[in-house]
């Protein structure tokens, strides 16, 4: 299966009618650190896209900030699962569900339109956020409040503490 790009979430954030630009690097965005050190911003304004399996079959995206990780536990809570439910996507199923290989995920303009959003609440801390453009060299700038409401994303307190 081949795996989507940077032209289509550029296209996905076109049709939101965002006038926002993808920005490539020379450089690797594929872990938080690397993301962040790209774009000269905290760590923590990093928007990670991770991609979850609920009991083997529910897939969500959870975005959560560069600093933090996620809980599995509460995620489990939220679904009212075990926390053995709750599986992070492996590479093959973020491809054949999101399009994307992870690195790369963004948080919009994936293969499957349907996939509930979660936004860790720690990411409140940031008016603006940067999140992945479809490749592990690709981010874009976005204000939270725009993220959440293009994503239709619910905050929820799943980071580890």
């Amino acid at each position: 299966m081949q795996a989507m790009g940077i032209k289509d979430v550029q296209l996905a954030l076109e049709r939101l009618a965002l006038e926002i630009e993808i920005i490539e690097f020379d450089s690797s965005t594929a872990t938080s650190q690397q993301a962040a050190d790209n774009v000269r911003c905290e760590l923590g304004q990093i928007v990670k896209s991770l991609g979850f399996l609920i009991d083997k079959s529910k897939p969500i995206l959870v975005l959560a900030s560069g600093d933090q990780s996620i809980d599995d536990r509460k995620l489990a809570s939220l679904f009212h699962v075990g926390r053995k439910k709750v599986r992070m996507m492996n590479p093959d199923q973020c491809l054949s569900i999101l399009g994307y290989l992870p690195g790369g995920v963004p948080p919009l303009g994936h293969r499957s339109s349907d996939i509930p959003v979660i936004i860790d609440d720690n990411l409140r801390r940031y008016d603006k956020v940067y999140a992945a453009g479809g490749a592990a060299n690709a981010i874009f700038p976005i204000e939270l409040a725009v993220l959440r409401a293009v994503t239709k994303a619910d905050f929820a307190d799943i980071a580890r503490t």
